[in-house]
C-alpha cells in the first residue's frame, strides 16, 4: 500500500478556546495514540489534510513529517474525524499508530462491478453491505474489495464467504451475511376499483355513441 506523507506539529495546551483559535488560523487539532505509546496532542494544516487525506476512500497508511523526534516518521491510520454537523468543517482528527510488522483489522469499502443478469431481466441490484472488516499487515491493506455481480439472477445473492479476497487478506465476520442481492421487479397492482366489469363503462368514461349523456335526456319530461 502506498503511504501518504502528512505534515504535523506538536500541540501545547488543550481546551475549546485553543481549539477554536487553531481552526481560525487554518489548523485542525488532533491526537496521536497507540497501544504502546501515550497520547500526543498535535495539529494538522487544514488545507493539506483536505487535499491529502479527507477525500480518500478506505484505510491508508499515513507517515508523519514532523520537526520533533517523537513524531517524525511515525506511521498511523486515520481512526476518527469529527465534523461540524452544519458546516461540515473538520473539528478534530484521531490518528492511531500502527506496527508495520503486526496484522491489524481495518474497514475496507466494497466496489460492485458488472451488470447482473437479474437486472437485465428487470430486477433491482440491492447492496446490503458497503464495506467489510478485514485482517492483514498494514502494508497489505487493500484500497477496496471488488465484487463481481454479473452472474446474479433475480433472488440470487453473494455472501461474505463468497468474496474473493486479495492475497494475505482475511475477511472478518461472525455470520455469513449477504453482501449484495437482486430483488424481483416491482409490479404495480391495478386497483380493483379502476377495472370495470365487461360491458359496463368505467366511472367517468364517455358515453357510447348514440347514448344520451344523462338519464334525463333519455325521455321527455311529463310536462312537455
Amino acid at each position: 500500500m502506498e503511504e501518504i506523507a502528512l505534515s504535523i506539529e506538536p500541540r501545547d495546551g488543550r481546551g475549546k478556546g485553543l481549539s477554536r483559535r487553531l481552526r481560525r488560523s487554518g489548523k485542525i487539532p488532533g491526537v496521536f495514540y497507540g497501544p504502546k505509546s501515550a497520547a500526543v496532542s498535535l495539529v494538522v494544516d487544514a488545507n493539506e489534510f483536505a487535499s491529502q487525506v479527507a477525500s480518500l476512500e478506505g484505510s491508508h497508511l499515513i507517515r508523519f513529517r514532523a520537526t520533533t523526534p517523537e513524531l517524525q516518521q511515525r506511521v498511523a491510520l486515520l481512526r476518527e474525524v469529527q465534523s461540524d454537523p452544519v458546516s461540515g468543517a473538520i473539528l478534530h482528527v484521531d490518528f492511531y499508530e500502527v506496527d508495520l510488522t503486526q496484522r491489524l483489522q481495518v474497514t475496507v469499502p466494497l466496489h460492485f462491478v458488472g451488470k447482473a443478469v437479474g437486472v437485465a431481466e428487470g430486477g433491482i441490484l440491492q447492496p446490503v453491505l458497503r464495506d467489510i472488516q478485514v485482517e492483514c499487515l498494514p502494508s497489505d491493506i487493500p484500497q477496496y474489495i471488488e465484487v463481481d455481480v454479473s452472474t446474479l439472477a433475480v433472488h440470487d445473492a453473494i455472501h461474505l464467504g463468497d468474496l474473493r479476497m486479495p492475497s494475505n487478506v482475511t475477511a472478518i465476520f461472525e455470520s455469513n451475511d449477504a453482501v449484495v442481492t437482486v430483488l424481483p421487479p416491482t409490479v404495480e397492482e391495478v386497483k380493483a376499483a379502476e377495472v370495470a366489469p365487461e360491458g359496463v363503462p368505467a366511472e367517468g368514461a364517455p358515453p357510447a355513441e348514440g347514448e344520451p349523456k344523462d338519464k334525463e335526456a333519455k325521455e321527455p319530461s311529463k310536462g312537455a
